[in-house]
Protein backbone atom coordinates (compact mmCIF):
# COMPACT_ATOMS: atom_id res chain seq x y z
CA UNK A 1 0.00 0.00 0.00
CA UNK A 2 1.38 3.89 -0.89
CA UNK A 3 1.19 4.68 2.95
CA UNK A 4 3.14 1.77 4.21
CA UNK A 5 5.81 2.52 1.38
CA UNK A 6 6.18 6.25 2.57
CA UNK A 7 6.61 4.92 6.15
CA UNK A 8 9.37 2.11 5.40
CA UNK A 9 10.64 4.86 3.28
CA UNK A 10 11.07 7.40 6.28
CA UNK A 11 11.88 4.93 8.90
CA UNK A 12 14.96 3.98 6.47
CA UNK A 13 15.87 7.51 6.44
CA UNK A 14 16.05 8.20 9.58
CA UNK A 15 18.06 5.10 10.01
CA UNK A 16 20.69 6.30 7.56
CA UNK A 17 20.64 10.21 9.18
CA UNK A 18 21.44 8.26 12.93
CA UNK A 19 24.07 6.10 11.26
CA UNK A 20 25.80 9.14 9.74
CA UNK A 21 25.30 11.43 12.67
CA UNK A 22 26.64 8.27 15.00
CA UNK A 23 29.80 7.88 12.48
CA UNK A 24 30.17 11.51 12.69
CA UNK A 25 30.30 11.93 15.96
CA UNK A 26 32.78 9.17 16.55
CA UNK A 27 34.97 10.56 13.84
CA UNK A 28 35.05 13.83 15.79
CA UNK A 29 35.45 12.55 19.18
CA UNK A 30 38.87 10.61 18.04
CA UNK A 31 41.06 13.18 16.52
CA UNK A 32 39.71 15.49 19.66
CA UNK A 33 40.74 13.11 21.88
CA UNK A 34 44.12 12.26 19.53
CA UNK A 35 44.76 16.62 19.33
CA UNK A 36 44.04 16.71 23.25
CA UNK A 37 46.40 14.12 24.05
CA UNK A 38 49.64 15.58 21.27
CA UNK A 39 48.46 19.11 22.20
CA UNK A 40 51.61 19.27 23.96
CA UNK A 41 53.83 17.18 21.72
CA UNK A 42 56.18 18.91 20.36
CA UNK A 43 57.07 18.14 16.52
CA UNK A 44 59.74 15.38 15.99
CA UNK A 45 61.66 17.96 14.59
CA UNK A 46 61.60 20.94 17.03
CA UNK A 47 62.53 17.31 19.82
CA UNK A 48 65.82 16.97 17.41
CA UNK A 49 66.59 20.57 17.37
CA UNK A 50 69.91 22.22 18.70
CA UNK A 51 68.13 25.21 19.99
CA UNK A 52 68.16 25.82 23.70
CA UNK A 53 64.95 26.62 25.76
CA UNK A 54 66.76 27.40 29.25
CA UNK A 55 66.01 30.93 29.99
CA UNK A 56 68.10 32.67 32.59
CA UNK A 57 67.30 35.30 35.17
CA UNK A 58 70.31 38.42 35.18
CA UNK A 59 73.14 36.63 37.68
CA UNK A 60 76.04 38.52 39.55
CA UNK A 61 78.91 36.11 39.32
CA UNK A 62 81.41 38.58 41.07
CA UNK A 63 82.20 36.67 43.62
CA UNK A 64 81.88 33.07 41.63
CA UNK A 65 84.88 30.78 41.49
CA UNK A 66 84.14 28.48 38.74
CA UNK A 67 86.28 25.73 37.18
CA UNK A 68 86.21 23.94 33.74
CA UNK A 69 88.07 20.34 33.54
CA UNK A 70 87.87 19.87 29.41
CA UNK A 71 88.47 16.97 27.74
CA UNK A 72 91.31 16.69 24.82
CA UNK A 73 89.54 14.09 23.05
CA UNK A 74 87.39 16.38 20.35
CA UNK A 75 89.55 19.29 20.51
CA UNK A 76 88.15 21.42 18.19
CA UNK A 77 84.15 20.95 19.49
CA UNK A 78 85.62 21.27 23.09
CA UNK A 79 87.04 24.48 22.76
CA UNK A 80 84.18 26.11 20.83
CA UNK A 81 81.89 24.97 24.29
CA UNK A 82 84.47 26.21 26.44
CA UNK A 83 84.73 29.28 24.65
CA UNK A 84 81.06 29.54 24.86
CA UNK A 85 80.79 28.83 28.45
CA UNK A 86 83.89 31.60 29.36
CA UNK A 87 81.86 34.22 27.48
CA UNK A 88 79.02 33.10 29.30
CA UNK A 89 81.30 33.36 32.41
CA UNK A 90 81.87 37.00 31.64
CA UNK A 91 78.43 38.09 31.01
CA UNK A 92 77.92 36.62 34.79
CA UNK A 93 80.26 39.39 35.44
CA UNK A 94 82.59 36.34 37.11
CA UNK A 95 86.21 37.65 37.32
CA UNK A 96 88.69 36.14 34.54
CA UNK A 97 90.95 35.52 38.02
CA UNK A 98 87.80 33.40 39.27
CA UNK A 99 88.16 30.97 35.94
CA UNK A 100 90.20 28.07 36.81
CA UNK A 101 90.83 25.73 33.61
CA UNK A 102 92.63 22.47 33.19
CA UNK A 103 92.33 19.05 30.64
CA UNK A 104 92.21 15.61 30.76
CA UNK A 105 92.85 13.22 27.72
CA UNK A 106 89.01 12.42 27.48
CA UNK A 107 85.36 12.24 28.91
CA UNK A 108 86.11 8.65 30.95
CA UNK A 109 88.48 11.22 33.30
CA UNK A 110 86.12 14.03 34.14
CA UNK A 111 84.26 12.53 37.36
CA UNK A 112 87.49 11.81 38.96
CA UNK A 113 89.06 15.23 38.17
CA UNK A 114 85.94 16.55 38.74
CA UNK A 115 85.84 15.23 42.32
CA UNK A 116 89.81 15.82 42.64
CA UNK A 117 88.71 19.49 42.27
CA UNK A 118 85.84 19.70 44.17
CA UNK A 119 87.82 18.43 47.09
CA UNK A 120 90.36 21.01 46.88
CA UNK A 121 87.51 23.69 48.18
CA UNK A 122 88.80 26.47 45.56
CA UNK A 123 85.90 26.81 43.30
CA UNK A 124 82.42 27.25 44.03
CA UNK A 125 80.62 25.25 40.98
CA UNK A 126 82.69 23.07 38.28
CA UNK A 127 82.10 22.60 34.48
CA UNK A 128 83.03 19.45 32.66
CA UNK A 129 83.16 19.86 29.36
CA UNK A 130 83.04 16.89 26.92
CA UNK A 131 82.63 15.71 23.39
CA UNK A 132 81.24 11.82 22.64
CA UNK A 133 80.07 10.65 19.25
CA UNK A 134 78.65 7.27 18.34
CA UNK A 135 80.77 5.28 16.60
CA UNK A 136 80.26 1.32 15.81
CA UNK A 137 80.72 -0.18 18.76
CA UNK A 138 79.17 -0.09 22.39
CA UNK A 139 81.66 2.21 23.90
CA UNK A 140 79.70 5.61 23.28
CA UNK A 141 76.97 3.74 24.97
CA UNK A 142 78.88 2.67 28.33
CA UNK A 143 80.97 5.71 27.83
CA UNK A 144 78.26 8.03 28.62
CA UNK A 145 76.43 5.88 31.10
CA UNK A 146 79.42 6.02 33.31
CA UNK A 147 80.64 9.76 32.68
CA UNK A 148 76.54 11.58 33.32
CA UNK A 149 76.45 8.93 36.47
CA UNK A 150 80.06 9.77 37.45
CA UNK A 151 79.28 13.59 37.49
CA UNK A 152 76.31 13.20 39.41
CA UNK A 153 77.85 11.41 42.40
CA UNK A 154 80.75 14.06 42.38
CA UNK A 155 78.19 16.74 42.70
CA UNK A 156 76.09 15.08 45.46
CA UNK A 157 79.10 13.60 47.07
CA UNK A 158 81.14 16.83 47.64
CA UNK A 159 77.97 19.32 47.15
CA UNK A 160 79.66 21.49 44.71
CA UNK A 161 77.62 21.92 41.88
CA UNK A 162 78.49 19.69 38.82
CA UNK A 163 77.84 20.74 35.41
CA UNK A 164 77.07 18.34 32.46
CA UNK A 165 78.81 19.58 29.75
CA UNK A 166 78.96 16.87 27.61
CA UNK A 167 77.61 16.50 24.34
CA UNK A 168 76.30 12.58 23.43
CA UNK A 169 75.94 12.57 19.75
CA UNK A 170 75.01 10.31 17.01
CA UNK A 171 77.51 12.52 14.07
CA UNK A 172 79.48 14.99 14.32
CA UNK A 173 76.40 17.51 12.79
CA UNK A 174 74.57 16.89 15.61
CA UNK A 175 77.83 18.05 17.55
CA UNK A 176 78.33 21.24 15.13
CA UNK A 177 75.18 22.16 15.50
CA UNK A 178 75.38 22.45 19.55
CA UNK A 179 78.93 23.80 19.97
CA UNK A 180 78.89 26.79 17.55
CA UNK A 181 76.92 30.56 16.15
CA UNK A 182 74.06 31.07 18.41
CA UNK A 183 73.32 27.47 19.80
CA UNK A 184 76.68 27.31 21.58
CA UNK A 185 75.59 24.91 24.67
CA UNK A 186 78.57 26.37 26.45
CA UNK A 187 77.23 29.58 27.31
CA UNK A 188 74.20 27.48 29.27
CA UNK A 189 76.67 25.45 31.25
CA UNK A 190 78.70 28.78 31.82
CA UNK A 191 75.11 30.64 33.04
CA UNK A 192 74.12 27.24 35.14
CA UNK A 193 77.47 26.94 36.64
CA UNK A 194 76.86 30.57 38.27
CA UNK A 195 73.42 29.96 38.90
CA UNK A 196 73.79 26.81 41.10
CA UNK A 197 76.93 28.40 43.13
CA UNK A 198 75.00 31.45 43.85
CA UNK A 199 71.96 28.56 45.04
CA UNK A 200 74.88 26.48 47.18
CA UNK A 201 76.21 29.82 48.91
CA UNK A 202 72.65 30.81 49.66
CA UNK A 203 71.52 27.62 50.79
CA UNK A 204 75.30 26.91 52.74
CA UNK A 205 76.88 30.13 53.15
CA UNK A 206 79.31 31.43 51.28
CA UNK A 207 82.39 29.37 52.96
CA UNK A 208 85.86 30.34 54.31
CA UNK A 209 88.29 31.83 52.91
CA UNK A 210 89.64 30.45 50.04
CA UNK A 211 93.28 29.53 48.86
CA UNK A 212 94.78 29.38 45.35
CA UNK A 213 92.46 27.90 42.41
CA UNK A 214 93.73 24.53 41.02
CA UNK A 215 95.64 21.76 41.53
CA UNK A 216 99.78 22.44 42.72
CA UNK A 217 101.80 23.87 45.22
CA UNK A 218 100.49 24.36 48.49
CA UNK A 219 99.48 28.05 49.01
CA UNK A 220 99.08 29.88 52.68
CA UNK A 221 96.16 31.59 53.72
CA UNK A 222 95.11 33.55 57.18
CA UNK A 223 91.95 32.39 59.25
CA UNK A 224 90.27 34.39 61.51
CA UNK A 225 92.91 33.71 64.49
CA UNK A 226 95.41 35.06 62.57
CA UNK A 227 97.53 31.45 62.39
CA UNK A 228 98.81 31.09 59.01
CA UNK A 229 98.00 27.32 57.63
CA UNK A 230 99.08 25.61 54.08
CA UNK A 231 96.17 25.11 51.90
CA UNK A 232 96.57 22.71 48.98
CA UNK A 233 95.05 23.60 45.70
CA UNK A 234 95.44 22.67 42.01
CA UNK A 235 98.20 24.78 41.45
Amino acid sequence: EPHLSIFHLLSSTKMIARTVFLFATLAVSTITAFTSKNAFVRPLSSLKGAESEVAFADLDGENIRVGIIRTRWNDEHVTNLVEGAKEALKECKVKEDNIFETSVPGAYELPLAARFLALSGTVDAIICAGVLIKGETLHFEYISDAVSKGIMNVGIQTSIPIVYGVLNCLDEDQVKARSSGDNNHGEDWGKTAVEMALLKNEALGAGRKMGAMGFGTPTKIEDKSGEKKEKVGFF
